[in-house]
C-alpha cells in the first residue's frame, strides 16, 4: 500500500486566536500521522489503527452519517473526512485505511488535525487529484468540527498542510477564510543559525477538546464580541475589553486582543531578521495570559514553564487548546540538557509522572511518502 504523512504542529504563538479571526504562527513537526491506503472494489471503508490494536471498523460509504453515533470516538476523525468527501459529492470509492503515527495523543500537538489531514491528502491523491490545499484544509476542519464534534478553528489543519521546513507559517485567519491574497506567509525560522532550540515538554496529562471546555471558551469569545458590537474579537481595539461588564468575558477578550498583538510582534521581528531570542518574553506573556485571562492552563503546565524559565529558557508557554498537554520553551542550544533536566527534576519533586521532553524543528507539511 502507498503511504501519506501529515505532521503535528507546535504553535510558536497565537493560541485561541484562530476561531476569533485572528493571527497565528505555527511550525510543523517531524512527528506525524501516517496513512497507508489502497482502493477497494466495493463501496466500503475498512479502518484500522496501530494505536487501536484489534479494532477494525468496516462501514458503507453511504451510511457513515447515519452510523456516526455508533462509531468509537477515535474513528470519527478519519471517517469524518471520508464522509466529507461523500457529502460534497467528490469522487471517492471504497478504501482501506491503515493508520499509525508518532504524534502523542492529547499532548497539544494537534494529533487529531494531523490524522484528518493525512486521510484527506490520501483520499485526494487516490480519488480527486484536482483538489487544492485550501479545499483539503476545509475538508479536514469540517470533519473535526461536524463529525468528531470538536469546534476547532483553522490553525491546526492549515499548519499540517501548508507549513514548510525551516519556516514558521504566519496565517491571517480572516483573510484565509475569505480566500484573500496575502493570507499566509512563510517566515524563515532558522534555529540552528542562532544556536537556539525549541523544547517541548509533554506533561503526560492529555486533554480532550471534545469534553466541552474548549467549546465553552469559544462561546465566551463570541459572546464578548457580540457584547462589544463586533463581528469577532479580531476587530477589538486594545481598550475594548475594559468596556465589558462581565468579568469572565472581559478576561477572555483581553487574552485574544493581547495575543493577536503578540503574534504580530513576533512575526514582525522574525520577518526583519531579528534574533529569535527577542520573542522569548512574548512567549512567556502568552502563557501568563492563557493561565490568568483564558484559564486553560494547569498546575503541571505552569510547573514546566516555571522550571524552564528558572533554568535559562528565553521564554516558555503552554501550547494547544489547554487543560493538559505540552509546554514549549525557547532555549539556547547549549542549555537544552540543563532545561530538560530541570523540568524532569521539578516533576519528580512534586511526585508527578516524568514528562517527555524533546527538541523540535520546523518541518515539512503533509506529503506522499511512497
Amino acid at each position: 500500500m502507498d503511504r501519506w504523512i501529515a505532521p503535528g504542529r507546535v504553535n510558536i504563538i497565537g493560541e485561541h486566536t484562530d476561531y476569533n479571526d485572528g493571527f497565528v504562527l505555527p511550525i510543523a513537526l517531524s512527528l506525524g500521522v501516517v496513512c497507508a491506503a489502497e482502493p477497494r472494489a466495493d463501496r466500503r471503508v475498512r479502518l484500522t489503527s496501530v494505536q487501536r490494536p484489534g479494532e477494525l471498523i468496516d462501514c458503507s460509504l453511504n451510511a457513515l452519517g447515519a452510523q456516526r453515533d455508533q462509531l468509537p470516538g477515535w474513528a470519527r476523525y478519519p471517517l469524518g473526512v471520508v464522509h466529507e468527501f461523500v457529502r460534497r459529492g467528490l469522487p471517492v470509492g471504497g478504501v482501506r485505511l491503515d493508520l499509525g503515527g508518532t504524534v502523542p495523543i492529547g499532548a497539544g500537538l494537534s494529533s487529531s488535525a494531523a490524522l484528518c489531514c493525512a486521510v484527506a491528502l490520501t483520499l485526494r491523491d487516490l480519488f480527486a487529484p484536482d483538489l487544492g490545499k485550501r479545499a483539503l484544509i476545509d475538508i479536514a476542519r469540517a470533519a473535526e468540527n461536524h463529525f468528531a464534534g470538536v469546534p476547532t478553528g483553522v490553525l491546526d489543519h492549515s499548519a499540517s498542510i501548508l507549513c514548510t521546513a525551516g519556516h514558521a507559517l504566519f496565517l491571517d485567519v480572516r483573510a484565509f477564510n475569505s480566500a484573500n491574497a496575502g493570507a499566509t506567509e512563510q517566515i524563515p525560522f532558522d534555529l540552528a543559525a542562532n544556536d537556539l532550540a525549541l523544547l517541548v515538554a509533554d506533561t503526560g496529562q492529555p486533554h480532550d477538546l471534545s469534553d466541552g471546555a474548549y467549546a465553552e471558551r469559544r462561546a465566551q469569545c463570541e459572546a464578548a464580541a457580540a457584547a462589544l458590537g463586533l463581528v469577532s474579537l479580531r476587530d477589538a481595539d486594545a481598550d475594548d475589553p475594559a468596556r465589558l461588564t462581565d468579568e469572565v468575558l472581559r478576561r477572555r477578550a483581553t487574552h485574544v486582543v493581547t495575543e493577536n498583538a503578540r503574534v504580530l510582534a513576533v512575526a514582525q521581528r522574525l520577518r526583519a531578521g531579528a534574533d529569535p531570542r527577542v520573542a522569548g518574553p512574548l512567549l512567556t506573556a502568552s502563557h501568563d495570559s492563557l493561565r490568568d485571562d483564558f484559564e486553560v492552563s494547569t498546575p503541571a503546565l505552569d510547573l514546566a514553564v516555571t522550571a524552564a524559565l528558572e533554568h535559562g529558557a528565553h521564554g516558555a508557554r503552554m501550547i494547544g487548546g489547554g487543560f493538559g498537554g505540552s509546554v514549549l520553551a525557547l532555549v539556547d542550544h547549549a542549555a537544552v540538557d540543563r532545561v530538560r533536566r530541570a523540568v524532569l527534576d521539578r516533576f519528580a519533586a512534586e511526585a508527578l509522572a516524568a514528562p517527555r521532553v524533546f527538541p523540535v524543528e520546523p518541518a515539512a507539511g503533509a506529503r506522499r511518502l511512497t
